[in-house]
């Protein structure tokens, strides 16, 4: 083995660090939760979510310092979930706390947001980024910071996404690059390649850095400290960064034998990813969760998202907790037939409100003419009596996921013969894939065999900069599986589809 390439892999609970050599297979993980610490609302005194930024940092150098132990680690690779960024002072250090994308500011603060930077549809034409009620759009956090973090923010010497906070940790060089800064962010003029005039609004566009990328180069190298600290040399670089759905649609633009395809990558957020060959939002699209961002070869990708695996993760972790079991729900195609052949039970969507592609949906059950709230039948409140059925309960749970999945496809611009690759998480989801294959039958739906396809994308990374070579030189040290699903009748699913929308737009 002539080198290795370690990627850190931060999801917003899991953390990753993983080893790879020059031919892309890993050789090494280690895994990590960490929790969100809490600080009050300076104003309301809410918990707000907060990442603990220097546990993290321990852990992953206490893990780097032990795999260049075992292996040859010439290369450093950053991949992070999105809408997350770090404020610095003149010394490097963070001089506010680094929130969770997923507070919902309220109301009042979205208006004053919106009023401060412009209109949310107009902004949307202009580059491409939607209107979310969360602070996913990482304006609004800086926004946020601005006004109630206001004398600490003071000090903001520098502004960096957050890939590129863990590459100034390592290599002391500041930078961006195109997946992050163009991923909702309300930062990026997709067109002029530059910072947006939202940055002007906000008198932040001299805190962003000047030092603009490609994502497959190096950002630089391991200062003398931080080499000492890990045991490696100092030559080893560090790459740009990558956002994560972007890092893991990598690999299949490297082999580029699919013709027109969209990636179906699901996780806590399932992401349609459909590449194109130019920016152009449909008229209908505006006012909803669809944007543009760029690929790592700086190519624009249509997406729309929804939070389908914390949908998943929810509804079931209230079904063991309800029906005090560990086993969890089976998949019978009859019960999902039930389901739709009924057409009295519907499960709606916006487990985080204004997230997905039904905003104006209140999530929760409707069963039987009576309606459920996720957050009565969180605190037991009301619970349905489909809790005590799980076939039924995974049917619907699962119907309308398919159903919030064919949106965003059609959304992200799916046509006659469009390809679907669906990766991550709900691979495993038999009732799931079979749905979805099977109401999409004028279209191949196949499953993939990425495993951990983020981190794989990231170490593409590094293998590029340190090789010096394209996403192409790389086709051949990858192999992409691709599976059908056996399909099953459902004929009543497009009624079911039709009654499921009216009730999440009401």
């Amino acid at each position: 083995m002539d080198y290795a390439v370690a990627v850190i892999d931060i999801g917003m609970t899991n953390k990753k660090v993983a080893v790879y050599d020059q031919n892309l297979r890993q050789l090494d993980a280690a895994y990590k939760n960490f929790e969100p610490m809490q600080i009050p609302h300076p104003v309301t005194g809410d918990e707000l979510d907060v990442h603990d930024l220097q546990g993290m940092k321990d852990w992953f150098f206490a893990t780097l310092k032990e795999f260049a132990q075992k292996y040859p680690i010439r290369a450093i690779s950053v991949t992070t979930h999105g809408a997350t960024f770090v404020c610095l002072d003149k010394a490097g250090r963070e001089c506010t706390p680094c929130i969770f994308y997923t507070y919902e500011p309220g109301p009042e603060f979205q208006k004053e947001f919106y009023e401060t930077v412009g209109q949310a549809d107009e902004l949307q034409r202009e580059i491409y980024t939607p209107p979310f009620s969360s602070m996913i759009n990482p304006a609004k956090g800086i926004f946020f910071l601005q006004k109630y973090f206001h004398e600490s923010f003071q000090h903001t010497d520098c502004i960096l996404n957050y890939p590129q906070y863990w590459g100034y940790i390592l290599t002391g060089n500041k930078g961006v690059e195109p997946t992050y800064i163009s991923n909702h962010s309300y930062l990026w003029n997709h067109r002029e390649e530059a910072y947006s005039q939202v940055t002007e609004k906000l008198g932040i566009k001299q805190l962003l850095p000047e030092n603009y990328k490609n994502t497959y180069e190096a950002l630089g190298t391991l200062t003398p400290q931080v080499a000492q600290e890990l045991g490696l040399p100092e030559s080893t670089i560090v790459t740009m960064g990558i956002h994560d759905s972007n890092a893991s649609l990598l690999p299949y633009l490297a082999k580029d034998s699919h013709g027109d395809f969209i990636l179906n990558s699901t996780g806590t957020w399932c992401v349609s990813m459909h590449p194109q060959g130019e920016l152009a939002l449909n008229p209908e699209d505006v006012g909803k969760i669809v944007y543009f961002t760029q690929t790592a070869l700086r190519t624009p990708v249509k997406i729309a998202i929804f939070l389908g695996g914390m949908e998943f993760d929810t509804y079931i972790s209230l079904y063991k907790e309800i029906a005090h079991t560990d086993q969890f729900p089976s998949y019978n195609p009859e019960a999902f037939n039930a389901v739709l052949q009924e057409k009295d039970t519907f499960l709606l969507p916006e487990v985080v409100p204004g997230s997905g592609q039904y905003t104006t949906s209140k999530p929760g059950i409707l069963e039987k003419g009576k309606f459920h709230s996720l957050e009565d039948i969180k605190s037991k409140k009301s619970i349905p009596e489909l809790f005590k059925n799980p076939e039924m309960l995974l049917a619907v749970l699962d119907i309308s996921l398919v159903i919030q999945t064919i949106t965003a496809l059609q959304r992200a611009g799916m046509k006659e013969g469009t390809n679907i690759f669906t990766e991550g998480g709900f691979r495993k989801n038999k009732g799931y894939n079979q749905l979805l294959a099977s109401v999409l039958n004028n279209h191949s739906v196949q499953l993939t065999n990425m495993e951990e396809a983020t981190a794989f994308g990231a170490a593409m990374t590094g293998v590029m900069a340190l090789e010096n070579k394209s996403h192409k030189d790389l086709a051949d040290t990858i192999t992409i599986e691709y599976t059908d699903v056996e399909k099953f009748q459902f004929p009543e699913f497009e009624s079911y589809q039709g009654e499921w929308i009216k009730l999440a737009i009401k």
